[in-house]
């Protein structure tokens, strides 16, 4: 049932003619609360839902939850970072707070985008040492531009190197930087520690729980309005799948009532108007999705028996209805392409090989992904998908390989675009933290990429902030050189700034690859002498084949090389003969490693128990063929 109604004060406009009203007044749902938590990654946002979820009483005392219940993928554990948005609720007396945990990386800022078109306000949370990052740029830009109020919340006080007054005249210069205007500007501010379940309005003196926390976010974000007598408006904003109802549509009712059973316009992407019938209804309830009888305004509501909805379209009133704006979602900024297993050891692995099946899984990905394109390629067994970054294509091949497909996946390029008749390409703002001892070879390594810095800041611990607006495709393969040269102490993240003419050729990976010439297991033998020839990547006994990258090679040329040759064998005794061969380790690549380390001419096979590197053209001799016609200048057959 809905709560009885209040009434948004209507406005007083002062004329020459005394006070005059405005004639429409806003009933409001005072029993309801939509936010949503954002914040760059790694800042304690599914932490701080955690907190919330225990104090409102969602949990019994003894019951066995996993730390950030939300995020529930197992790549979200393991990579210890949010990838879809969640909606959850709590109770808090009789106002139910529906919370929108959404992802603070911005290669997933289609999840954040969406997420915004389902609430009233925003909680913007910054790390009390590190301040606001890229990425908390990106996402208050985005809560700004969707004239959201925001409350300021500065979490993990506790750390001995927070710095809080800096951080919070940092947000303020951010929200000055984007042209905030004065109302948004002035926000509340909460104090926190999420992981021990704290806040307070001063950072030195912080209540047992998050009451004040609470308190804020009631008196500050605004309740759902709506107009009286409206015909039903629900904007679909997400989609699940369940195995017993199939597609789930979430949705945030905007006008009216929606009731199970009842039927509705269907209002689709095309103009198209279909009357579809609402065959079960779910609010949401803590973590679990529960069956209500009917919704009102402002509910965040999960509904079934609409098989081919998707995000954008709107649920109307079947006798008037009246379609929602569809959401629009920023452009992706790379691509790269992912076809069928062609190499030797190809069908070996995985259980899900043909070009349809692979296809088939890309189409179901674009459903519940409104940031992906894909598009054909001139091989009917690839396509080109585009996305925001390197680390949200490499999740969706990640999730692939898990569910037994053998791919091929190809070097990730910048999706340029063209400008009054000039080529254009994506530009990135980075932000690198690091110690000041580095300052050197990190603007050595950015010179290199074309990088322009912008402003760098010593925070006179001996670490320096520097921030820099670099090509996009200078970033791809920098992580992994940038964490060599920092030996692993720099802290760097990028997001998207905006596009600026093509900057010409980047001088990108300073080395050549170790190739094999000839298929069969690897030898210790074999690996001992190459060795010395740069750093390897596979083990003894791996199975390789011809054009499977073996190695790194030390100089820039690729050279091929016999990984499998065996020791000769003689009838001679030889006082040598039982030593050990003591090899170095081979540095074994993780899936986003290899697509940093790939060049222009190699791609990654990609199957459920293996990463290897490759060339494209796998033929020694048509490599050599093509590289010679090419230095010669002629077209490459």
């Amino acid at each position: 049932m809905l709560a009885p109604v209040k009434t948004q004060d209507s406005a007083e406009i002062h004329s020459g003619g005394g006070p005059r009203r405005y004639p429409r007044r806003m009933p409001l749902r005072g029993d309801i609360r939509d936010i949503a938590i954002v914040a760059h990654v790694d800042h304690g946002k599914t932490t701080l839902v955690d907190a919330m979820l225990w104090q409102s009483g969602s949990f019994r005392a003894n019951q066995e939850v996993a730390e950030r219940v939300l995020d529930s993928m197992d790549l979200e554990r393991e990579k210890g970072i949010t990838i879809l948005a969640k909606n959850t609720a709590v109770r808090r007396g009789r106002v139910k707070i529906n919370i929108v945990d959404t992802p603070g990386h911005a290669d997933f800022g289609g999840e954040v985008e969406r997420a915004l078109t389902m609430v009233d306000g925003v909680l913007l949370l910054v790390d009390a040492s590190e301040g606001p990052l890229p990425q908390t740029r990106f996402v208050l830009r985005k809560a700004l531009e969707s004239r959201l109020p925001v409350i300021l919340v500065v979490n993990k006080v506790d750390r001995p190197d927070a710095r809080i007054e800096d951080v919070v005249n940092e947000v303020y210069e951010l929200f000055l930087d984007l042209d905030a205007d004065e109302s948004q500007i002035e926000f509340p501010i909460v104090y926190a520690n999420a992981r021990a379940g704290r806040a307070g309005l001063e950072p030195d003196d912080l209540a047992d729980d998050l009451h004040p926390l609470f308190d804020v976010l009631l008196e500050r974000i605004p309740a759902p309005s709506y107009e009286e007598g409206h015909p039903l408006q629900a904007h679909v904003t997400n989609l699940d799948a369940s195995p017993y109802l199939g597609r789930l549509a979430l949705c945030r009712i905007r006008e009216g009532t929606i009731r199970k059973g009842q039927q509705v316009a269907w209002c689709r992407a095309d103009g198209e108007i279909t009357r579809v019938k609402v065959t079960e209804l779910f609010v949401t309830e803590a973590l679990d999705r529960v069956e209500a009888e009917e919704a009102g305004p402002g509910e965040l509501i999960a509904v079934a028996g609409i098989p081919e909805v998707t995000i954008g379209e709107t649920l109307a009133d079947p006798d008037d209805p009246r379609p929602l704006p569809v959401i629009g979602v920023d452009e992706p900024s790379l691509a790269m392409t992912i076809g069928v297993n062609t190499s030797a050891l190809a069908g070996q692995d995985g259980t899900r090989l043909t070009a349809s099946m692979v296809l088939a899984r890309l189409e179901q990905e674009l459903v519940g992904n409104v940031s992906l394109r894909v598009l054909p390629t001139e091989r009917p067994d690839a396509w080109e998908v585009q996305g925001r970054g390197e680390l949200q294509l490499a999740i969706l091949v990640e999730l692939m390989r898990r569910e037994g497909f053998e791919l091929t996946v190809g070097k990730p390029q910048v999706v340029t675009r063209e400008v009054d008749g000039k080529l254009h390409e994506p530009m990135e703002r980075l932000a690198i933290d690091a110690p000041e001892d580095y300052v050197g070879v990190i603007t050595q390594l950015l010179a290199l990429r074309k990088g322009r810095l912008e402003q760098m800041v010593n925070h006179g611990t001996g670490w320096v902030r520097m921030e820099y607006v670099v090509p996009a495709r200078g970033l791809i393969g920098f992580r992994t050189e940038f964490l060599t040269e920092t030996r692993g102490t720099g802290i760097l993240h990028h997001v998207f700034h905006a596009y600026e003419p093509w900057h010409g050729e980047l001088r990108m990976r300073p080395t050549g690859s170790l190739v094999a010439d000839r298929r069969g297991p690897a030898t210790a033998f074999a690996l001992l002498n190459l060795q010395e020839r740069g750093q390897l990547f596979i083990a003894p006994g791996t199975e390789v084949y011809e054009g499977m990258v073996v190695g790194e090679n030390a100089r820039a040329e690729d050279l091929d090389v016999n990984a499998t040759k065996e020791k000769k064998l003689t009838n001679m005794r030889s006082s040598t003969a039982d030593e050990l061969v003591r090899l170095i380790p081979p540095r074994l690549l993780s899936l986003e490693q290899a697509l940093e380390f790939l060049g222009d001419d190699e791609c990654v096979e990609v199957t459920p128990g293996f990463v290897r590197l490759r060339k494209v053209q796998l033929s020694s001799q048509k490599r050599q063929t093509a590289s010679s016609r090419k230095a010669r200048g002629l077209a490459t057959v």
